[in-house]
């Protein structure tokens, strides 16, 4: 019986090879897009898919835009986008609203400030709503109950926090839910399904022990984590966190997630080689982007390899669930190359 129980948990803690990926080409946005804020909303006329802000093809500071585009019954148009322009904001949507939620702007000389601001769209018009307590860029953003809005760690200006900020889109108010429990990260992903959430990977910073007589800066390395998060359901504020096993292969920057209506949690995309916003390493290499999809089944408790995109992706700050099907719009392709590319994909 012994042997038997043993042989069952290595089993189960292999990840499974599903089927191939059903994936469809759509209008590409109307300018390349990478790092972009993107979500999408349901009306009457179908869903309309968004896209805020983001990085220009050449890379650059000055490429940084403000530009918002969002489709209508597969076309693009023009809207506007207030505030400055910035990379790794967040979009949310509730109903027929989305909120844009901080990012970063990026000056002449480099220098990086992180942005406080909360806007939401809706019937073609922003309002500005109350600034998050901490203002963040590159964390993970998750709507619980509809009215919620978490931010999960991220970055402040000179470095990660460990902070979960909740945001009640209902009262505008903030407030402060249980810490996160891993290392603080950037360029994290997660998903959630009703009160459960599971965030992955990002990049944190080691220290240099301080050594007379040398010179050493500080690093920005892949964090290989998955949590499962808990969310009370009588008090909001308080997450169980727990350690999970890690996902097939390395850790990944950048990539993307969202939840089916079953529980199924899909991670897709990334790089390996954390990078800053031009595609360039840290460490001075290239980074290549990834084609693996992969999933968290929750009612399993497992990791499943599902297949993989057509073309490898990276730089992404979202990733859209909308009956079946999984939306990608704009990104990075190899190598380091900002696309237009918009497309969907289903599991087969």
């Amino acid at each position: 019986m012994k042997t038997i129980g043993i042989f069952l948990l290595l089993l189960l803690a292999q990840p499974a090879v599903a089927a191939t990926l059903l994936i469809e080409e759509l209008p590409p946005l109307p300018q390349a897009s990478s790092n972009n804020a993107v979500s999408a909303f349901r009306d009457n006329q179908g869903l309309h898919l968004i896209s805020l802000l983001g990085l220009g093809s050449q890379k650059t500071p000055t490429a940084i835009h403000k530009q918002g585009f969002i489709s209508s019954q597969g076309k693009w148009q023009k809207i506007s986008v207030p505030g400055q322009p910035r990379l790794a904001s967040a979009a949310a949507n509730i109903g027929n609203s989305i909120y844009l939620l901080g990012g970063y702007t990026v000056a002449d000389d480099g220098s990086e400030v992180s942005t406080p601001e909360v806007y939401r769209y809706q019937d073609g018009k922003w309002q500005t709503l109350r600034p998050m307590p901490v203002p963040v860029d590159d964390m993970v953003v998750l709507v619980y109950q509809q009215r919620y809005i978490y931010l999960v760690s991220g970055w402040h200006d000179v470095g990660n926090v460990n902070l979960v900020q909740v945001l009640d889109t209902r009262t505008g108010e903030w407030q402060q839910a249980t810490p996160w429990p891993g290392e603080p990260v950037f360029g994290h992903a997660g998903a959630i399904f009703e009160d459960r959430m599971v965030v992955c990977d990002g990049v944190r910073i080691q220290y240099p022990q301080l050594n007379l007589g040398t010179e050493k800066k500080r690093e920005f390395l892949s964090s290989p984590q998955c949590w499962l998060g808990e969310i009370n359901k009588d008090d909001i504020r308080r997450i169980n966190w727990q350690r999970l096993a890690n996902h097939p292969g390395d850790a990944r920057y950048r990539m993307v997630a969202a939840a089916t209506d079953t529980g199924l949690l899909v991670f897709a995309g990334g790089s390996t080689n954390p990078y800053n916003y031009d595609g360039v390493g840290y460490n001075n290499k290239a980074s290549v982007a990834e084609a693996e999809v992969f999933s968290y089944d929750l009612k399993a408790d497992r990791w499943q390899v599902l297949g993989s995109l057509p073309q490898a992706s990276m730089d992404h700050r979202g990733m859209i669930y909308d009956q079946g099907w999984f939306y990608l719009l704009g990104g990075m392709t190899n190598p380091q190359t900002v696309t237009d590319r918009v497309l969907r994909f289903k599991l087969d």
